[in-house]
């Protein structure tokens, strides 16, 4: 049984990808060739936006933005501190600050009365300028994009839709990296849309933002690359890497409804005797991971593991008891959310190639454990 298996969903347009692939390698145009603004067109379509720019990888997704917008020293950016470090990580590269938020114990979203407390902290201590925010679409689902806009627009803060986990998902009919000012999602082999190598994009209807972008993403260009207006980076996204896309996203609705399928079978099938992740109300998530809650977790995932059943903890640690970012400024209310999940939580199998036997098998294994623990509990 495969965590998430990649293998499947290559059999299925193994013809079409090998074509694809051998396009480009009889073309010649492995930079920037003619099917990367082809997947950028598509992607936009998909997504509802007036622009997407690819990029290298999706931490440069995250950071070309703040680069666009010129934070750096002195500045704050509130990021959740339970998500996968590069969130808070371009922060830091930009030279700005992350300030760490907690996340609502239901979405695992950044947390609205925790960003509030934040931000009026950095604006009392006043060391700071609060200048963006990042929230995460972890797991697949939305954030509170409602809450969290009424909260920029009144601060005058650039939000960046952290969508690496979340293509395919949506809310209240937008889909996942429309929302914000700008959205940034990535392309690594186990995202719901991935590629076979690294690859980001950004996500914008500002066309002025969109040009910045793309010329940041490409040595900070003019009118030619050799006419530098800016200093950028070098963050392309190869075309070989466009062509498998363009494959892959010609299947990912599909894809996301025989996910849906799982998530259900699996939230029907748990019942009580864990807690398990749902879509709420107007929500679609992307399925990226599918997790559950139970204080049996560590015993729990040993089981599955003896099972052939493979789990993950995802995450280990948050992102404020990181070496790399405990130095960083936090929310004056606590983290309690953020320090609890890692001991309680465990990601199961997730992918559209997830067989109704493998589903059924995972969530027997499941409940007879937790049932016979709790038995077992009782008697004693």
């Amino acid at each position: 049984m495969q965590f998430i298996d990649l293998g499947a969903q290559r059999e299925r347009i193994r013809d079409r990808l090998k074509a694809a692939i051998d396009r480009v390698v009889d073309d010649g145009r492995y930079i920037l060739g003619p099917e990367v603004t082809e997947f950028e067109n598509k992607l936009a379509a998909y997504v509802g936006t007036k622009h997407v720019v690819a990029c290298a990888n999706g931490t440069d997704a995250l950071l070309l933005p703040l680069f666009a917008a010129g934070i750096g020293p002195g500045d704050a950016v509130f990021v959740p501190s339970f998500t996968f470090a590069a969130t808070a990580e371009v922060v830091a590269l930009a030279k700005a600050e992350p300030v760490f938020v907690d996340v609502d114990p239901e979405t695992y979203n950044i947390d609205i009365a925790s960003l509030e407390a934040a931000i009026a902290m950095i604006k009392k201590e006043g060391r700071l300028r609060p200048k963006a925010i990042i929230p995460v679409d972890l797991f697949g689902l939305a954030a509170n994009y409602e809450a969290i806009m009424a909260i920029a627009n009144r601060e005058g803060l650039l939000v960046i839709e952290d969508a690496a986990q979340s293509m395919g998902g949506s809310l209240d009919g937008t889909m996942c990296g429309a929302f914000g000012h700008v959205g940034s999602t990535s392309f690594y082999p186990a995202k719901p849309l991935g590629c076979y190598g690294d690859g980001g994009a950004m996500f914008t209807n500002d066309d002025a933002l969109a040009e910045k972008l793309r010329s940041l993403a490409f040595h900070g260009k003019g009118e030619t690359q050799y006419d530098n207006v800016r200093v950028g980076i070098n963050s392309r996204l190869d075309t070989l890497q466009a062509a498998i896309l363009i494959e892959k996203l010609a299947i990912l609705e599909d894809e996301m409804i025989a996910r849906q399928a799982v998530a259900k079978r699996y939230a029907e099938g748990f019942g009580d005797i864990v807690k398990a992740a749902r879509n709420l109300d107007g929500s679609r998530s992307a399925w990226a991971q599918y997790a559950i809650e139970t204080p049996k977790r560590d015993g729990l995932k040993a089981h599955l593991g003896e099972k052939g059943i493979p789990s993950v903890i995802y995450y280990v640690k948050p992102l404020h008891a990181q070496v790399a970012y405990r130095d960083y400024p936090r929310t004056p209310t606590g983290l309690a959310v953020s320090e609890d999940l890692p001991k309680r939580i465990l990601c199961l199998p997730m992918h559209p190639y997830l067989s109704e036997a493998d589903q059924d098998r995972i969530i027997e294994t499941i409940r007879n454990y937790i049932g016979s623990n709790s038995a077992h509990v009782a008697a004693a």
